[in-house]
């Protein structure tokens, strides 16, 4: 049951902020220049399923093994890059600040890699289902570079 909660958790707030930004997926998919390299929009929320659950997987791992320090600090990283993630969508897509939203997502970037060597302290393969997660997000922080540098 932690499993399924865990990743319904993660889910749900990677939905929620689909949700509220939508209306400025929809102004990214037609009226924002691309760089190179850039996915077919269909690629996204596949891919963004993936790492979620992936996310949630990870969590639940840590959440189950025996309470410490370690643990806590685990737990917590991961709530704070939660919020992180779900305030990049906000920042790129509803208000369209492409600046805003790449120091965002290097800030999320380091938190991803703080959350992978807490994970490794308390469930070595917790930390290494996040490994996914952080290449996606260095690529992503290539596409919003670019599409700062090209639409300003």
């Amino acid at each position: 049951m932690t499993y399924v909660f865990w990743i319904a958790v993660t889910e749900a707030v990677g939905a929620l902020a689909g949700f509220l930004t939508r209306d400025g997926m929809e102004l990214y998919k037609t009226q924002v220049i691309k760089p190179p390299l850039s996915p077919p929009a269909l690629v996204f929320p596949i891919v963004w399923a993936i790492l979620y659950a992936l996310m949630g997987i990870g969590i639940a791992r840590v959440v189950l093994s025996a309470r410490s320090e370690e643990r806590s600090d685990a737990i917590q990283v991961y709530l704070l890059q939660l919020a992180i993630n779900f305030t990049w969508s906000i920042f790129f897509f509803h208000l369209r600040s492409y600046g805003g939203a790449l120091l965002v997502l290097l800030f999320l970037l380091a938190l991803i890699i703080w959350m992978i060597l807490r994970f490794r302290r308390v469930d070595r393969p917790a930390a290494r289902l996040q490994i996914p997660y952080v290449v996606w997000v260095s690529f992503a922080a290539y596409l919003n570079a670019g599409v700062w540098l090209l639409n300003r």
